[in-house]
């Protein structure tokens, strides 16, 4: 990472730490309380929600959530170390979570809470354990592209002839992701070169819902992003996709990606037994249909549980075979930096 964004992930890094300690004055949030399993999440909010809620309806263990974002709650927990006070992480994308497994600061998940989740949504490492997942798709506005005239792959956004053809939000947690299945599976080289099409070519947005909103406005005709935006939105009003369409590429195209979401026990924790429960609670059925029960969106994990019945089933996208302990967060950032687009 280049010297001049160390000032911000420092100052990012304490504030963080300030408010995960004992209060915050400054935002007025209450401090943690040592009795109850303490859980730091980047996941969304009303699915956390869900999952405590279950969680402690079935076993009476009290739980208490700080939320945050993936990089930022991974870099704290990193400056943390054994100091914190966090007991379980929770992620959207799995970069963050390998953040602090390659610190050391991860206990081994147990090994039946792994056979919960399917094989590929899992680390090799078994250190952490997937949660829920989330495919890349191509969000199109069928009145400014058809789908014949789509792109065959996610890497040919890089050629001239997609100049202001699309867009992105290179700047959040869930487009990095993205970069990172790139670079595991086409290396370096092909990635770089993907990332100086995306800097002359994409309209940039500042997250998933503006590119959506976007697309469906006709600014662009095109976007790349994640599945359950789309979903969620037209499950309510449709006001920001009722122009739209999704396009999955399928065939192990790296624009096939599909991100795991991770949980982990942090090795500091003086409550591992319950941690270990809530991870092992999460990626049951219960848990999982909870997700599911949720409208999230996400896809669930765990073995036997159907995701929600509106989604494409999880083993007919055709993703590209990558194992998210390989993802490596750090290195999207500074390739991305030295490409001009953060």
């Amino acid at each position: 990472m280049k010297r001049r964004h160390l000032p911000a992930v420092v100052a990012v890094a304490a504030l963080a730490l300030a408010a995960c300690g004992s209060g915050d004055s400054a935002t007025g949030e209450a401090p943690l309380d040592p009795s109850k399993l303490t859980i730091y999440s980047a996941q969304h909010a009303n699915l956390v929600d869900a999952w405590v809620k279950g969680f402690t309806a079935d076993t009476g263990i009290q739980v208490q959530v700080r939320q945050g974002k993936d990089s930022s709650m991974g870099n704290q927990l990193v400056a943390e170390g054994d100091k914190t006070q966090a007991d379980v992480f929770l992620t959207e994308n799995s970069p963050a979570m390998t953040v602090v497994q390659n610190a050391g600061l991860l206990s081994p998940v147990e090994q039946s809470t792994l056979d919960q989740v399917s094989q590929q949504y899992r680390p090799s490492s078994g250190e952490w354990v997937g949660i829920a997942a989330r495919s890349t798709v191509l969000i199109y506005n069928p009145s400014k592209i058809s789908e014949a005239d789509l792109p065959a792959s996610m890497l040919d956004l890089a050629d001239p002839k997609w100049k202001g053809k699309w867009g992105a939000a290179p700047s959040g947690a869930d487009f990095q992701a993205i970069v990172s299945g790139v670079l595991q599976a086409e290396g370096a080289d092909r990635t770089e070169t993907w990332l100086k099409g995306l800097k002359e070519n994409a309209k940039v947005y500042q997250n998933n819902i503006a590119t959506m909103k976007a697309v469906n406005a006709g600014e662009v005709p095109m976007g790349i992003m994640y599945h359950y935006y789309w979903y969620r939105d037209q499950a309510l009003t449709k006001e920001g996709s009722a122009n739209t369409k999704l396009h999955y590429f399928k065939g192990e195209d790296v624009g096939a990606f599909v991100s795991v979401s991770a949980g982990g026990v942090l090795k500091a924790s003086t409550k591992q037994a319950d941690a270990q429960k809530f991870l092992a609670w999460v990626t049951s059925a219960k848990g999982q249909e909870a997700l599911v029960s949720s409208k999230s969106m996400e896809y669930a994990v765990g073995e036997g549980v159907a995701s929600d019945p509106a989604l494409p089933p999880l083993d007919s996208l055709q993703a590209p075979s990558i194992d998210p302990f390989t993802l490596d967060g750090p290195e999207v950032i500074k390739l991305m930096t030295a490409a001009g687009i953060l």
